[in-house]
C-alpha cells in the first residue's frame, strides 16, 4: 500500500483543460484528481521509512460517524524528480520538506498554485524525528484542513447550482436560507419541520431541518439533542407499518462544539435506525442559535445506503449544512479552513521543491 505510485498520467493529461477562474490567467489548467484524494510529494525512500508511514497513517484514518470503516483519504504518492507538469496540476497536494535548514518544524499552505481549484500544504521539519512528532501532534489539523477544502469545493459548486424549491420552504417555513443539492426532490411538510430526499432504493439522500425554543444553556447538551431529535423523527419519519419510526442510536453518536459564521454550533453525528425495522445509516447534524427569534435551528443530513460506501455522499450532504444562513446573517464566504491555528497561507517556495529532487 505504501508504494502505491501515480499510473493514471493518460487520465490526467486529459484533464488539463484551460480555464479562466477569479484573477488567474486563462492559461491556468484545471486541477486533476477526484475530491478527496490526496497526492503526497515526498523521497521515495522516506516514504518507506517511520517519517512516510506516519503521514500516510494521518491520511489513512477512519472518517467518524460512518457504520463501516471507511478513509478519510485517497492517498497517491510521488518522488520530487517525477513531480512533473502532468502531477503539479492535482488538486490537493503536500509536499514533504526535512532539512537540517530549518529549526523548527511548521505547516503552512497556498491556493491555486498550479492549477485550478487547487491547495498545497507544505510540512517543513528540520530532521525525520522532528516530521514524525509534528504530524502526530497535528494529525487533525491535516484531516480537517483538506476535509474543509474538499467542502468549501462542494459550497462553491452548490453556489453556483442549487435546490431552488428546498430554498423557498426554508424560507417559507423557517425565514431562512439554505443551499441543497438539487437531486433532492420529495419533501414533506410538518409543524417547523421539513424534509427533502432523492428517495431513492440505494444512495438515498435527504436533509432535514426543524426547530424548538431555546431555553438555556442545557439546550445544547447531547442527551437534550438526543430527545429532542428523536421526539421530532417519531412524529415526522414513521415507518412502513405502526411502532416503525426514526431514532437515534444512542451506543453510536457524539458531539463536539464547532463554529459556523463566527457563531458556536453543536455538531452531532452518529448512526440512526428505524425502530422495529432493520433500515439504519449515518447521520450528521448541526445545532445553532436563531438569536432573532429566540430558537435552536437544526439542520441534518441522513443517508441510506446499505450497499454502497457512504463517505462522499456524507460530505457531500454535510457541506450543504455549513450554507445554512439564519436571520439577517451575511452569506457565507467560506468555511475557515486553518481554524486549529496551526497553519497560515504563505506563498509557497517552487525552487525548493525542485532542490529537494
Amino acid at each position: 500500500m505504501m508504494k502505491k505510485t501515480i499510473t493514471f498520467l493518460s487520465f490526467v493529461c486529459f484533464m488539463m483543460i484551460l480555464s479562466a477562474c477569479g484573477n488567474k490567467s486563462v492559461f491556468t489548467p484545471t486541477s486533476s484528481g477526484r475530491p478527496y484524494e490526496v497526492l503526497v510529494v515526498v523521497n521515495a525512500d522516506m516514504w518507506e521509512s517511520p517519517a512516510g508511514r506516519a503521514l500516510f497513517d494521518v491520511l489513512d484514518t477512519n472518517v467518524p460517524g460512518l457504520p463501516q470503516p471507511e478513509r478519510s483519504f485517497r492517498i497517491s504518492n510521488t518522488d520530487p524528480k517525477h513531480f512533473n507538469q502532468i502531477l503539479r496540476i492535482f488538486r490537493n497536494i503536500i509536499i514533504v520538506d526535512i532539512s537540517p535548514n530549518y529549526t523548527q518544524s511548521k505547516m503552512k499552505y497556498s491556493r491555486d498554485v498550479y492549477a485550478v481549484p487547487q491547495m498545497i500544504m507544505t510540512i517543513q521539519s528540520p530532521d525525520e524525528q522532528s516530521f514524525v512528532d509534528f504530524v502526530h501532534q497535528h494529525s487533525q489539523t491535516i484531516v480537517n484542513f483538506f476535509t474543509r477544502v474538499e467542502m468549501n469545493r462542494e459550497i462553491e459548486l452548490l453556489k453556483k447550482k442549487h435546490n431552488e424549491m428546498v430554498s423557498n420552504y426554508v424560507d417559507s417555513i423557517f425565514g431562512c436560507d439554505i443551499w441543497i443539492p438539487t437531486e433532492l426532490q420529495s419533501k414533506k411538510v410538518g409543524k417547523d419541520f421539513f424534509w427533502t430526499s432523492t428517495n431513492r432504493v440505494n444512495a438515498d439522500l435527504n436533509f432535514v431541518m426543524y426547530a424548538y425554543p431555546y431555553v438555556d444553556k442545557n439546550t445544547f447538551t447531547l442527551n437534550y439533542f438526543i430527545h429532542k431529535r428523536d421526539s421530532v423523527m417519531k412524529i415526522n419519519i414513521p415507518g412502513e407499518r405502526e411502532g416503525m419510526y426514526m431514532e437515534t442510536d444512542s451506543l453510536h453518536v457524539s458531539s463536539k462544539d464547532i463554529s459556523v459564521r463566527g457563531d458556536y454550533a453543536m455538531e452531532v453525528r452518529g448512526l440512526w435506525d428505524v425502530k422495529n425495522d432493520i433500515m439504519g445509516g449515518p447521520f450528521v447534524s448541526h445545532a445553532r442559535v436563531d438569536q432573532v427569534n429566540g430558537r435552536v435551528v437544526v439542520v441534518e443530513a441522513f443517508v441510506f445506503s446499505p450497499d454502497k460506501l457512504k463517505r462522499d455522499y456524507m460530505r457531500k450532504m454535510e457541506a450543504a449544512l455549513y450554507t445554512l444562513k439564519l436571520p439577517k446573517e451575511e452569506e457565507l464566504p467560506e468555511i475557515v479552513i486553518n481554524a486549529d491555528d496551526d497553519i497560515q497561507e504563505e506563498k509557497i517556495d517552487t525552487a525548493r521543491i525542485s532542490d529537494n529532487k
